[in-house]
């Protein structure tokens, strides 16, 4: 198991490094760079010369990039070149606000999916299948903003019942309550947003299974649909939903980006949305660097996770 681990996280390190080299080049690409958001008309050459030099901007791209690894790799994201804040340290203050309202967020929707999913499963093309079929469609063609504006509009503005934007009122930091109040609207959107996808591959999953041969041995022996349900299928469908919990790993980071923008929610959110209209590229790279390494650990924890669940793909190894 050590052996297998260590050699995957070894090949995980090179796809690091071409990844971390194809965000760069495509900051370097845009058609605006950092020091077009430092700058105005008005400045003489002089100054700009001066800003460029500050910042490194003087230099080969690939000796920014060198730069920009080392600093990674040392722990330091760099500064924001519009705040001048270090980025390592708005990321610590900002990723645990993200993680408090997506996990439970994607959680809740897996465990409903899963419920969902049998049931639609089991009743192929039956009422329930369509009823739950359609509102797996209304979940995926309504845009996540458009619903999260409509539960501001009912509960925040009209009926007044929920605050509408932040994590905590002022005053009110330490107060859980408060916290339940302002999380339970966007803890609803994402919930929604995460359900349809998750639950449509659970039924499909369960049909799937269903149709396996271990399911006519059972019902020959006289198991009940319960039992077979429950006792056998569950386990197998569940199986490839390893896959989706690893792939879910980067959601803590960027899966609530428009949600918490919405809301005013302070994670991480609002705050790479602001790097993008700022161009404040240092910011958008360690974001995008950071979400892709969460996927590659992703996909490294979801084989782990077959490893350890399944006893054929352990002897394989």
């Amino acid at each position: 198991m050590l052996k297998y681990i260590l050699k995957r996280i070894a090949q995980a390190v090179p796809l690091l490094i071409i990844i971390s080299i194809i965000c760069f080049t495509l900051i370097q690409l845009a058609p605006y760079n950092a020091i077009d958001a430092m700058t105005t008309p008005k400045m003489s050459k002089k100054a700009v010369e001066l800003i460029k030099i500050k910042y490194g901007f003087d230099k080969p791209a690939y000796i920014q990039y060198l730069y920009w690894l080392k600093g990674v790799l040392t722990g330091q994201f760099g500064y924001s070149i519009v705040t001048h804040e270090s980025i390592f340290n708005d990321l610590v203050a900002r990723i645990p606000a993200t993680i408090s309202l997506v996990l439970p967020s994607y959680l809740c929707a897996l465990i409903l999916s899963v419920i969902l999913g049998l049931m639609a499963g089991v009743n192929k093309n039956k009422r329930a299948d369509k009823i739950i079929d359609g509102f797996c469609s209304i979940g995926i063609a309504i845009p996540t903003f458009w619903f999260a504006m409509i539960l501001v509009y009912i509960f925040g503005y009209k009926l007044g019942v929920l605050p509408i934007l932040g994590m905590h009122n002022i005053g009110m930091e330490n107060s859980i309550l408060d916290f339940l109040e302002h999380f339970i609207m966007p803890f609803i959107v994402l919930t929604f947003a995460f359900m349809p996808e998750n639950t449509r591959y659970v039924r499909s999953s369960t049909i799937g299974q269903l149709s396996e041969d271990y399911v006519v041995v059972q019902e020959a022996f006289g198991a009940s649909k319960f039992e077979i349900l429950f006792k056998h299928v569950l386990k197998n469908v569940l199986l490839p939903i390893i896959t989706k919990l690893g792939m879910a790993l980067p959601m803590l980071i960027t899966g609530g980006l428009i949600t918490e923008t919405v809301f005013g929610w302070p994670g991480v959110g609002p705050y790479f949305i602001k790097a993008i209209q700022g161009l404040d590229y240092p910011v958008v790279m360690a974001v995008m660097v950071l979400s892709s390494t969460l996927v590659i650990l992703g996909n490294l924890l979801s084989d782990i996770l077959y490893v350890v669940t399944d006893p054929r793909i352990k002897e394989m190894r």
